[in-house]
Parts: structure tokens; sequence; C-alpha cells
């Protein structure tokens, strides 16, 4: 298993419309997404997450190009973010 980790700095009053892109485009990432195990919003008091599972670590990459990531999830957070989002990809040992 492999998991993308996508750490987003979002005020709390933007909480609630980023959790929106969220839910928006969650079916069409584990219905499309070439790989895709899961995904996860995990909140926190100074930052969003989200953990993309993938089957392996080219699928994880791959996707972070996807017109579904640049076009639709980028775009609909990008006026949401207070910082550049910090973006990992982890392998489970």
């Amino acid at each position: 298993m492999v998991y993308l980790q996508i750490t987003l700095k979002i005020a709390e009053a933007n909480r609630s419309a980023a959790a929106g892109v969220y839910e928006k485009y969650k079916a069409a990432f584990l219905n499309t997404a070439s790989g895709a195990k899961s995904k996860t919003l995990l909140v926190r008091n100074e930052d969003v997450q989200v953990l993309h599972g993938f089957d392996n670590v080219q699928n994880a990459s791959a996707y972070l190009q996807s017109n579904l990531f640049t076009e639709d999830v980028v775009s609909g957070l990008q006026p949401l973010l207070d910082a550049a989002p910090e973006v990992r990809i982890y392998q489970v040992a």
C-alpha cells in the first residue's frame, strides 16, 4: 500500500468549503484514478490532510498529474488555501 498525503493550510472558516471539494471529487477519484484504494479527510486544529491510498508509487505520482487533480481538485481548493500544499508519498514497509 502507498499513501499520498496532501496537507492543506486552510482557515477554520473555510474548512467546510474544503470538505465540500473533498466530497465532490471523492467518488471520481475512487472510480477513475488508476490504482486508487481509499481517500480519507483528516481535520486537525492546525491543518487539513487528505490521505489517498494507492496500489503503487507510480499511480500515486500519476494522480498528481491527472486532470482530475490539476483541473478539478486544485482549482476548487485554490481560493481556500492559506499556503502552498505539502505533498508526500509514503510506501508501507
